[in-house]
């Protein structure tokens, strides 16, 4: 459970410096998010963008890098149904 928080809390402090990124340029540049390098479509969307795009990857790696507590798998809710007991 350790090694589980260790990532997600390190996985979040590298959003927050990318979401701290774009708040202060925001904040403190306007301008610069204004600047259109790509075809017309200025700064902030592609930054926005890249802010969904980097939480979904990120989350991936939580996810591939997770450890499981005591090594249940995700079917055993299956062992649920058939404990014996009849529910109708």
């Amino acid at each position: 459970m350790q090694y589980n928080t260790r990532l997600g809390l390190i996985l979040f402090l590298i959003y927050l410096l990318f979401y701290c990124g774009f708040v202060f340029i925001s904040a403190f540049s306007p301008q610069t998010m204004e600047i259109t390098p790509i075809k017309g479509v200025n700064l902030a969307i592609l930054y926005g963008f890249g802010l969904i795009l980097a939480a979904f990857v990120m989350a991936m790696i939580y996810g591939v890098m997770c450890k499981s507590d005591d090594g249940e798998t995700e079917t055993s809710s299956s062992s649920d149904k058939n404990d014996g007991g009849d529910q109708s």
